[in-house]
């Protein structure tokens, strides 16, 4: 094992134990993928606590570690921070041989470390909305011949049922077509934002009739193209004001009035209290 492999290995389980992910599968992902290999040619900007720094040297043990990672400094647009990405890779629970869906890609890191967890078997779908990123990842996951990369929204991807979907992206409330994707026991990571991008992730996993939905994390992530309605954000900015998000327990779609077991009520959908 050299150098870089030690330390690759080390970030592994350092990050996942953060994450409070113990499946065994999730550490030996990060431990297989360079990161390296997905974020050019260094020295690297890394961000903490809002403030980008360079590091020394192009020595890709400067990667490993809980920063995040500029991939267009001018942007603001960076590969995401180690232990909240590893925490909503291990609420997925992707298992081998699964179709799973991440939408917003990025340069393809993360999507390659789902890629290593499906294996050969499995399949993913990597979407990307910038055309540039889109290129990028295309040539970073070229070698995962179990990858897709679809250039363009999430918000209007036709899909036939699916495993899992992953949404790196804030949404003003979960679309239709994410729901109507997901095949018996599929799983949605989905982070709902507000219009100024905190919110939370949730959770949502596909009954026979319904859904079950938990709370998974506080976020504070840039938009999700296509999936953004103000009323839906600002009743949800609302909300939150109110707190109590480790109640939620369902998502419910038929059609009912408001009453005391509706966290958030929106139209067509509803995060409730009711256990599904």
């Amino acid at each position: 094992m050299d150098r870089i492999e030690d330390f690759r290995r080390v970030y592994a389980g350092m990050i996942t134990a953060a994450a409070e992910v113990a499946d065994p599968r999730i550490v030996e992902a990060f431990a297989a993928v360079p990161r390296e290999d997905f974020l050019g040619q260094g020295p690297w900007d890394l961000m903490f606590d809002g403030v980008y720094a360079r590091t020394p040297s192009d020595d890709p043990a400067c990667l490993y570690q809980n920063f995040l990672v500029a991939i267009d400094r001018e942007r603001q647009l960076n590969n995401g921070e180690p232990v909240f990405l590893a925490r909503m890779i291990g609420a997925l629970a992707a298992e081998a041989g699964e179709h799973i869906v991440h939408i917003g890609t990025g340069t393809g890191y993360y999507t390659a470390v789902l890629a290593e967890i499906v294996g050969p078997k499995g399949k993913v779908t990597a979407v990307e909305i910038d055309p540039g990123l889109a290129e990028r990842s295309r040539s970073n996951l070229a070698h995962f011949k179990q990858v897709e990369v679809v250039s363009g929204s999430g918000s209007e991807l036709k899909m036939a049922k699916v495993d899992g979907i992953y949404v790196n992206a804030g949404a003003s409330h979960p679309l239709a077509c994410w729901l109507d994707a997901l095949a018996p026991g599929g799983r949605l990571v989905l982070p709902l934002t507000t219009e100024r991008g905190n919110g939370i992730v949730v959770k949502l996993t596909r009954r026979k009739k319904d859904f079950a939905a938990r709370f998974i994390s506080l976020t504070h992530i840039f938009a999700c193209a296509g999936a953004r309605n103000g009323k839906a954000a600002k009743r949800l900015a609302k909300t939150l004001e109110r707190g109590q998000w480790e109640l939620i327990r369902s998502l419910r779609r038929d059609e009912h009035g408001r009453d005391e077991s509706c966290w958030l009520h929106g139209a067509g959908w509803c995060l409730s209290t009711r256990t599904a």
